[in-house]
Order: C-alpha cells, then sequence, then structure tokens
C-alpha cells in the first residue's frame, strides 16, 4: 500500500467505525445467548438491538461475519446465523495424547476440539474439564482452552523407575503422556533402579514441567516375563493378582453335591458325556453328551457348568466377577474372571466327578433338524477328556473310543453348519498365530492354530445352545409382554464401509455387491472369502472385511446377529470365563420358574460393562502378542523376509512377514529417493516427483533393524 491510500483521516474519527462495532458485539451476542436455538439475518438483529440507521445495519452484517468467523455463530445458509452449540464455554471430557495432540469431547456430541499442551492446564486423560473456545482464525481449525478442571479420574501409569541419590521418575512409553512422572523418594514403596511399576499421579503442579506421583505396586525386573505380562495387564487397567478375600470365600464353598440337589435335577450321570477342549485348558466349560433314541433319533446334551449355583449374585465373589466380567487370555497365562478354585476345580467338568450343570438338550434326525429341545438344569459326570487333536484323530481315521458318538455328531454338526451359510452366515475362519515359550517364557517357535472339524463340531452344538436359549426368551408368544434378556447383537455393516471395502478390493480384481438383502450381501462375502483363499491377499482382504463390520456387542436390544445369521442370539456357553453368561443363566432360572421381568436400564448398564471389558481384554491380548513378537524377532536383525504391505499410514509402511506373521514399520523417512505422501483414500503412499506406489497387499522384502520391546515395536527398512 503507497503513502497516498494510508487513512489520512483524524485518528478520532478513524476510531469510531471500530469503537461502534465493538460496542455492537455484545448486544448481538446477547440476543443469541438468550435464544441459542433460533436463526438470525441482520435486519432482525438490528430489530431487536435498535440499530436503526443504515451505517449501524451495516455495521451488525459486520459482527455476525466476525462472530461466525470466530467460530460462535453458525452460517446455516446465507445470511442467516445461529448460536455455535458449544458457545464460548462448554464441558465435556479431555482426551491427552503425547505427542501433544490433546483434544475435548464435548458433552453434547460434538465434534473434537483440538487443545494445544499450553492450553491443557495439565488436565489427564479422562477428566471432564470446562474450556473456553477460543476465537477461529480463517482457514484454521476451532482450539479450546481448559479453564477449569471439573472432575479428576485417578490417573495411573506403567514405566520403568529411574532412581538417583535424591530422586527418582517413572519414564514411561504411554501414548497418553510425554512427561516422565517425578516421585520423591518416600513415595517410592521399595522401587529399585530398572524395576517395572504402577505410579499414580498425585498432582501437577502448573508451573512445573512433570506430573508429581507415588508408586502403587512393583512389579519386579524389566525384561522379565512375569514382570512384562502383569504391565501390559496394569497398562490396561487390568487386575493381575486375585483378592485374598475373594480367594478365601470360594475355599469355603463345598465340592460335594448333596443328595436333595442331585434329585432336583435331570440325571445324566450314566449318558456317555465327554469334553473337547484345547490341550492345556483347564477350565471346561461345556461337555456334550449323545445317545440313540428308541425312535432312531439322536439326543444331544449341551452341558454347561452351572457356575451361578456356587456363585450368588451380590457375594464378593460375585461382584469381583463382575467387575472383570471376562478372563482373559495372554500369550502364556490365563488371568481368570473367577477363584481358580471354581474356576479350575468345583465347576470345570473334569472327568470322572460328578458335576452341577445348566443344559440344552436336543432331539435331531438324520438331517440335523431338532425334533424337540428342553432346558434344564442337569448333574453329569463326564467319561472322557479329549483334546482337538484326538477328537480330529477319531473323525480322520473312524478309529477310537467313543468313536459312533463323535462321527455322529461331527455328521450333524457339519450339516447344521451347511445350514448356517446357506442362511447367510459369514465364514471368517481365520488361522490364529501362536507361540511355543520356553521355561522362561521366551518364544522360541511361531505356530498357527487352524480351526478343523472337531473345533468346529464344538462350535456349531454351542451356537445352537446360544440360540435355542435366546430364543426360548425372545420370542414372545402373542398377548404376552417381552422379558428383559442379555442378547450377543451384531448389527448390519455400515453401508459406507461397505462401499469403500467394495472399492478397495477392486485393485486386486475382485468384485462385492454392497446392495440388496441381509442374506444377499452376506452371501456375497462368502464368495469373495472363497475366492481370496491361498492368495497373497488373502489375510489382508479378511482383516480389511472385518474392520468393515460392526462389532458384536451385548445389550438388551435384540437386533440379530449379522455375522452368524440368526435373528436370537445369546451367550450361555462359557460362565466360567464370562460375565454376561453368569447374567443369562440366572435370567433363565427365574423366567423358568415363572418370574416377572427385570429392569431393563440396570441390564443395559452390565452389558455395556461388558462390552467394554471384553474390548479392554481383546486390547490386552494384543498387547501380549505383540509382546512376544517383537521378543521373538530381537535376535533376527540384519535379516531379510519377505512380507505384504498390512498397513499403511502417514508415518509409514506396515509389513506383515510371511513366515511368522510378525507386523513392524517401515518409517516414510526411509523410503529414499522420494519425497511420499498419504492417499488415505486408496490406501497408499505416492511418490510426489516418481510417483511411485507402496499400496496394501503389495509384496515387499524388508531387512529387520530394531526390536524396541519397550515401545512393542519392530522397525524395518526396504531390503532392496
Amino acid at each position: 500500500m503507497t503513502k497516498k491510500s494510508k487513512d489520512t483521516r483524524p485518528k478520532g474519527k478513524r476510531g469510531k467505525k471500530h469503537a461502534k462495532k465493538k460496542n455492537l458485539a455484545p448486544a448481538v451476542i446477547s440476543v443469541f445467548q438468550a435464544s441459542p436455538n433460533e436463526l438470525f439475518n441482520y435486519k432482525q438483529i438490528s430489530k431487536t438491538i435498535g440499530a436503526a440507521t443504515e451505517q449501524e445495519k451495516l455495521l451488525v452484517a459486520a459482527v455476525l461475519s466476525e462472530l461466525a468467523d470466530d467460530g460462535f455463530l453458525i452460517e446455516t445458509d446465507r445470511g442467516r446465523y445461529r448460536l455455535n452449540g458449544l458457545g464460548t464455554v462448554a464441558s465435556g471430557i479431555f482426551e491427552r495424547r503425547s505427542n501433544g495432540k490433546n483434544s475435548f469431547i464435548p458433552d453434547d456430541g460434538g465434534p473434537a476440539i483440538f487443545v494445544a499442551e499450553r492450553n491443557s492446564k495439565h488436565a489427564m486423560d479422562g477428566n471432564r474439564v470446562k474450556v473456553q473456545v477460543l476465537a477461529r482464525r480463517k482457514g484454521r481449525e476451532p482450539e479450546a482452552e481448559v479453564v477449569e478442571i471439573l472432575e479428576h479420574r485417578e490417573s495411573t501409569f506403567v514405566g520403568t523407575l529411574q532412581v538417583t541419590r535424591g530422586f527418582a521418575f517413572l519414564t514411561t512409553e504411554n501414548k497418553k503422556l510425554a512427561n516422565d512422572i517425578f516421585i520423591p523418594r518416600n513415595k517410592l514403596k521399595g522401587g529399585k533402579n530398572g524395576q517395572k511399576a504402577i505410579v499414580r499421579i498425585t498432582e501437577w503442579p502448573e508451573n512445573a514441567k512433570n506430573p508429581l506421583g507415588e508408586v502403587l505396586d512393583v512389579l519386579g525386573e524389566a525384561g522379565s516375563n512375569t514382570t512384562e505380562m502383569h504391565a501390559i495387564l496394569a497398562e490396561f487397567g487390568l487386575p493381575y493378582k486375585y483378592p485374598e478375600a475373594v480367594e478365601k470365600a470360594a475355599e469355603k464353598i463345598p465340592d460335594t453335591i448333596s443328595p436333595e440337589e442331585i434329585a432336583a435335577r435331570e440325571d445324566f450321570r450314566n449318558v456317555l458325556t465327554f469334553t473337547i477342549d484345547p490341550k492345556d485348558a483347564k477350565d471346561f466349560d461345556d461337555a456334550l453328551s449323545a445317545r440313540r433314541l428308541d425312535n432312531g433319533n439322536w439326543e444331544i446334551g449341551v452341558h454347561i457348568a452351572d457356575v451361578t449355583h456356587y456363585v450368588k449374585a451380590g457375594s464378593i465373589i460375585d461382584r469381583e466377577a463382575e467387575s472383570r466380567a471376562t478372563s482373559v487370555y495372554l500369550v502364556d497365562r490365563t488371568i481368570p474372571m473367577l477363584p481358580e478354585r471354581l474356576c479350575n476345580q468345583i465347576c470345570s467338568l473334569r472327568p470322572n466327578e460328578e458335576k452341577c450343570c445348566f443344559s440344552a438338550i436336543f432331539e435331531m434326525d438324520d438331517e440335523a433338524n431338532v425334533k424337540a429341545s428342553r432346558i434344564v438344569r442337569t448333574v453329569i459326570n463326564s467319561d472322557r477328556r479329549f483334546t482337538y487333536e484326538e477328537a480330529q484323530q477319531i473323525i480322520e481315521t473312524g478309529e477310537g473310543e467313543c468313536k459312533e458318538a463323535i462321527l455322529k455328531m461331527n455328521e450333524l454338526a457339519q450339516k447344521l453348519r451347511e445350514r448356517r451359510f446357506t442362511n447367510g452366515a459369514i465364514n471368517f475362519d481365520r488361522y490364529e498365530v501362536k507361540f511355543e515359550i520356553d521355561e522362561k517364557g521366551k518364544p522360541v517357535r511361531v505356530y498357527f492354530k487352524e480351526s478343523k472339524e472337531a473345533n468346529k463340531l464344538v462350535e456349531e452344538f454351542m451356537l445352537l445352545a446360544n440360540r435355542t436359549v435366546a430364543e426360548f426368551i425372545g420370542k414372545t408368544p402373542k398377548g404376552k409382554s417381552k422379558k428383559t434378556f442379555v442378547y450377543r447383537i451384531h448389527d448390519l455393516p455400515d453401508p459406507d464401509k461397505m462401499e469403500n471395502f467394495a472399492s478397495f478390493i477392486r485393485r486386486f480384481g475382485y468384485k462385492l455387491k454392497t446392495e440388496g438383502t441381509k442374506s444377499d450381501v452376506s452371501k456375497g462375502i462368502n464368495k469373495l472369502l472363497d475366492q481370496v483363499q491361498g492368495k497373497r491377499e488373502e489375510n489382508l482382504i479378511e482383516t480389511v472385511a472385518i474392520r468393515a463390520m460392526a462389532k458384536a456387542v451385548y445389550s438388551t436390544v435384540n437386533v440379530g446377529h449379522y455375522g452368524l445369521a440368526f435373528e436370537y442370539y445369546t451367550h450361555f456357553t462359557s460362565p466360567i470365563r464370562r460375565y454376561p453368561d453368569m447374567l443369562v443363566h440366572r435370567l433363565l432360572e427365574r423366567y423358568l420358574t415363572g418370574g416377572r421381568s427385570v429392569t431393563q436400564n440396570k441390564y443395559e448398564e452390565l452389558c455395556k460393562h461388558c462390552s467394554a471389558m471384553e474390548q479392554t481384554a481383546a486390547n490386552a491380548e494384543r498387547a501380549s502378542i505383540k509382546y512376544k513378537q517383537v521378543e521373538f524377532m530381537s535376535d533376527k536383525l540384519g535379516m531379510v523376509f519377505d512380507g505384504v504391505i498390512s498397513g499403511v499410514t502417514e508415518w509409514g509402511l506396515y509389513v506383515e512377514l510371511n513366515e511368522n506373521k510378525c507386523e513392524g514399520l517401515v518409517p516414510i523417512r526411509d523410503l529414499k529417493g522420494d519425497y511420499y505422501e498419504f492417499d488415505e483414500k486408496n490406501y497408499c503412499l505416492i511418490g510426489r516427483r516418481t510417483k511411485k506406489r507402496y499400496q496394501l497387499g503389495d509384496p515387499l522384502a524388508i531387512k529387520v533393524v530394531q526390536a524396541n520391546l519397550e515401545r512393542k515395536q519392530l522397525d524395518f527398512a526396504l531390503a532392496k
């Protein structure tokens, strides 16, 4: 701008317009705050605040435009404004990230807002906070500043102690905290340098760089197997030891069944009964019985440990089981939901021991049609404990103990399975990665566990029992009111996710119909899963397909189970390791004896808790697998492996090795010869100059560069 074009009016007059606008703004704001849901244009606002002249009305229009730029107002259509739902102050949850990208999640469910570290007031992850929504600069995302911490959530972290003569720190790789935690010497609880510990943050003074904390528990030497497994559990807020008071309560439960109890139950002690489980299993939840009836049909019994006969609602054992909600299965150990005396002894359906069960009994013809069924309390005495491998050998050779029953049940199970897929069930038949562990917990071999006929035999009868129980309660006769029940539900896939999935697989030459009936879509997915079998992209496409699906959860509101193609489904068959199954047993008992419906709200909250704990347990299990994969690869630095790109992000390529399914990262900075940009829609990195593409499913040869056990991360580099 030249000197000539500068405003040469006297200073007082030049500032008059700005001053007027500044004076108008509070009046305009108060109109919107008085009617937060109404729309206004500049004429309506002008009239309300008494801006009569044309110049004043133009100033009102300018104020409205600036308030919209600042994020205080939303311009819903040209010239019409309403108060932004957040206003200038809002309450919600603070989410902390170690990379400084903290965010605020408003209570009203609006979008997350960025909170810079300097504006966080040292709020911890999960705290309820009040924020000031800051004036938004043009072209920038909105920001917020924490003005008050409304509710503190206890913040505990797992890490390694660094102890010096005068003080100590906890260093952590937690993604929710960038700072080390300062620990006064008198708060170490005996912790020594290099040990892993759980630390609670006690305060974070305003001007201090580091939060202050105290040691809650010392886990042991970093790197020792038990320490690291306990650290994973503690990281996810899961218990790693059993409360003594609960174990003592379990010790008092008698392990014998009284004659009166046996008389009150249907007696299956003389019917051929057996369990089929993994070879390392100790808690046998379910047993199967089989006998041929006089009419030529077969009676198949699905017998489930009667846990709730021993664990009474509201007892100390029950409260602990409810809190845990599930057993947790890490690579090398099980952290049980129930005390060991119950899960491995009293309730476990061990051979040659009388056991109380809750059973679903089916009369089936040779075509696996259920002619009649009943749900009853029983007493059994298992004749034999089979491993899956032993049962599989009988199926494959036709020889062995209980062969007639096992072969018949396998035949029936295959017919049930075939019918399920005809009805639209989805066949995600994936292998599991397993580790062979030595006595020190070190992984010495990776192998893949596949599901064979013996596994599918058990699976089909468990599915049948779960479905039958759900139908028994859920299918309400006309004129009867529905009773509250716990269902296992799986909603339809999100149409947008399915569309993205269909577009993703097109690059591999596959097609998928995403419209039509539920059955049409699921049959299309099954056809695709058949087509990719044995191809290099099989695992990748199956993984992306699972991500496109909704998650199965527990709920009192039944929407059916899409993946299984069942209208009614529940979890009844594993009460030793899942709390929802215990809830189902109690509700069944209540309704079988004519009891009234329970309160839905209470059970819906329990369902949400169980679903959340199931997810947490799965995350901990994945973390333990990741740790063992890194440990397994730690002596293979410099070695070259073939793999496929299993993930693409803005920071690099994840590559899964063909030989052992271990996954590592090739950082984007290590991709030489070009500057690579992330194309989110097409799951690929593209070179700006060369246009070279790295995309999901591409084969790559990599070299192992680093194995970081603390971060549970493998770093790879391209081998050529």
